[in-house]
């Protein structure tokens, strides 16, 4: 070769190093500051809240405190859920090194079946109203985790909450386009009508940005449950043994009643038994070993696993030499995503009811490496199915036959169906990226909070005159075995959902507590925020903020549950040339100008004792350090 190639080939290499390298510390400028913090930080889906979480702190409490205040505050905001939602966390206890499981989704209630729903014409439960409600869960999730791990009194961290609630708080814009959004479902809803259409009959129904938005009903609930604590501590109960006096005023007494009452007037199937014998469940997670770190997740009743079973199968790769988004990087994550939310399609489920998913064997290293080699790394395969993990725990799969005929072609339903169906490009992208909030606490005792509470979101069923905004969360069940032999609708049963906390430990210290909102794609960006920062030497605040991807190829797990294979959604700032190669391999490709959840994560830089917030460049997520 002569010397003008030679030079000529130095300098194209020299480009697509530059190309494809990492982004470098010193030179990524972001929208947002790093959050730095000595004592604590707080982080979570509003303002407002992520204040409440502060003032737990300033109060002498701990990560768990300012977690539930936070917890309290968002639910109050209607920042995509509401009091009889569900959450669900993650917490590391620096005093015995573990992680701990918080289970506190709700569960489809007495008559909720199959054959209930078929009978109306249904394919799914629906999306809305008094019968896309499961039993409300946060309410208990928090009196629980405050119980078990933190230091206040229910009445310290109810107080932002139950100020908010009883004098009001200015609405935001958020809020506000939501309620007017949705005011024609809310106008169905007695209580609903009642709270959240305080300007019936005028042009702006619902309150404007900035009113002060009042709920006494809810005041009114939250006041008794400090009541019940207060009570408690007079009779000479311990500070645990109050809170869940608090706790039994909700699910067994006057507060569980008018719920049921105004849940059944509404045509809603939730009972007293229901509401009794539900619990919030302390799990062991599950977790993965990723080049040294651990990663820990919450079991098969959420999405959670998918993300460790995709960083399985990617550490078979070179992820850093193929380069950040890089259209081989791209390529490679979106088809490890897709075996692995094949998976999660048709093996997750509530693990309390039979069958026992096959979990040891979803998460073997081995498996991994069987899905791995299915890869084509040409094109998108759109047809890709989930694999069988059995024999990779020592078993015979007892579904061969439905994995065989994998994915059915349900029937059509019988009648149209209100609120079930989804139609439009709008409608599937509306309920894949269906919203909840995310929730991050630290502090330097070495407590860490990770939370993703979710439902009763607007347009939400209120139910009676407690203030409380059902889950709508019983739509995430199937009626059909051929699709998911572990999440068929029963009575009792949780439904499979998509919320999912994460933390991860590096020599048995934390290393990483990350969530974000945003339904099926939660653990695509958490996913992706993960090997921002361990691939590619980002801090956690780029990483909020950098370019993810967004597959759509899995079922979504809302509405109508339809897949779209091959759709891809790209940041807008994608080069033409990696845009070319992705059309070359077959993937529908739409751009967004910001792609990265909103994630919110915290970062424990243990060399200098300090703890690093970040939170993305959109929605209205957060946070406070000190």
């Amino acid at each position: 070769m002569n010397t003008a190639g030679m030079l000529q080939r130095a300098l194209c290499g020299l480009i697509l190093a530059v190309v494809l390298a990492p982004p470098r510390l010193h030179a990524q400028q972001t929208a947002r500051p790093v959050l730095h913090g000595k004592h604590w930080v707080a982080i979570t889906g509003k303002p407002l809240a992520a204040t409440a979480g502060a003032m737990m702190f300033q109060k002498g409490g701990n990560a768990v405190d300012a977690a539930c205040a936070m917890l309290a505050a968002t639910s109050t905001m209607w920042d995509t859920l509401g009091w009889g939602g569900e959450t669900q966390a993650l917490i590391y206890d620096p005093r015995t090194r573990k992680v701990i499981g918080i289970n506190a989704l709700g569960v489809a209630p007495t008559g909720a079946t199959v054959e209930f729903f078929q009978k109306k014409g249904m394919r799914y439960p629906p999306e809305y109203g008094p019968l896309a409600a499961v039993t409300p869960g946060t309410p208990g999730g928090l009196m629980v985790m405050l119980a078990e791990y933190g230091t206040l009194s229910l009445r310290e961290v109810l107080g932002p909450a139950l100020q908010m609630a009883d004098e009001g708080y200015p609405m935001e814009a958020g809020g506000v386009r939501d309620i007017e959004r949705h005011k024609e479902k809310l106008k169905q809803w007695r209580y609903s009508r009642e709270v959240l259409l305080p300007h019936l009959g005028e042009a702006r129904e619902g309150p404007q940005p900035g009113e002060v938005f009042v709920q006494k009903d809810l005041a009114a609930t939250l006041k008794k449950l400090v009541e019940a604590e207060q009570q408690a501590l007079a009779q000479g109960k311990d500070r645990k043994q109050a809170i869940l006096a608090a706790y039994d005023r909700f699910y067994r007494g006057d507060i569980a009643q008018e719920l049921v009452r105004g849940v059944q007037e509404e045509g809603g199937l939730i009972t007293l038994e229901d509401l009794a014998r539900w619990k919030v469940q302390l799990e062991e997670p599950v977790k993965t070993a990723y080049k040294g770190i651990e990663v820990y997740k919450l079991t098969s009743w959420v999405q959670g696993p998918v993300l460790l079973q995709a960083l399985n199968i990617l550490e078979t790769q070179d992820l850093k030499a193929m380069g950040y988004n890089s259209a081989r990087y791209i390529h490679t994550l979106y088809q490890a995503m897709n075996l692995a939310f094949a998976d999660r399609d048709f093996y997750y489920g509530d693990p309390y009811f039979p069958p026992a998913e096959p979990l040891r064997g979803l998460l073997s290293k081995e498996y991994a490496k069987s899905r791995a080699k299915l890869i084509n790394w040409e094109k998108n395969d759109p047809n890709v199915k989930p694999g069988d993990p059995y024999p990779f725990q020592g078993e015979k799969n007892p579904y061969l036959q439905l994995l065989q005929q994998w994915p059915p072609k349900p029937p059509a339903p019988e009648k149209p169906a209100a609120g079930s169906q989804q139609t439009s490009i709008e409608d599937f992208e509306r309920t894949f990226y269906a919203g909840t909030t995310a929730i991050q606490a630290a502090d330097e005792k070495g407590w860490v909070v990770s939370v993703t509470p979710s439902g009763g979101w607007i347009p939400a069923v209120i139910a009676g005159r407690t203030g409380v905004g059902l889950s709508q969360r019983m739509q995430s069940f199937v009626m059909d075995p051929a699709e998911n032999p572990f999440n068929v609708l029963e009575p009792g049963k949780r439904p499979r959902a998509t919320l999912t906390p994460s933390l991860a430990l590096k020599n048995g210290k934390p290393f990483l507590s990350f969530s974000v909102q945003g339904g099926d794609s939660q653990e695509q960006n958490l996913l992706q925020f993960f090997l921002n920062v361990v691939e590619f030497g980002m801090t956690v605040q780029e990483s909020a903020e950098a370019a993810n991807i967004t597959s759509f190829q899995m079922r979504n797990s809302f509405g109508d549950h339809t897949p779209k294979p091959g759709k891809l959604v790209l940041q807008e700032q994608v080069p033409p040339w990696v845009r070319s190669e992705l059309k070359r391999m077959g993937y529908e490709m739409t751009f967004e100008a910001r792609t990265s959840g909103p994630i919110q994560a915290i970062y424990f830089d243990h060399p200098h004792g300090t703890l690093w917030g970040g939170a993305s460049n959109h929605g209205d997520d957060y946070g406070i350090a000190w």
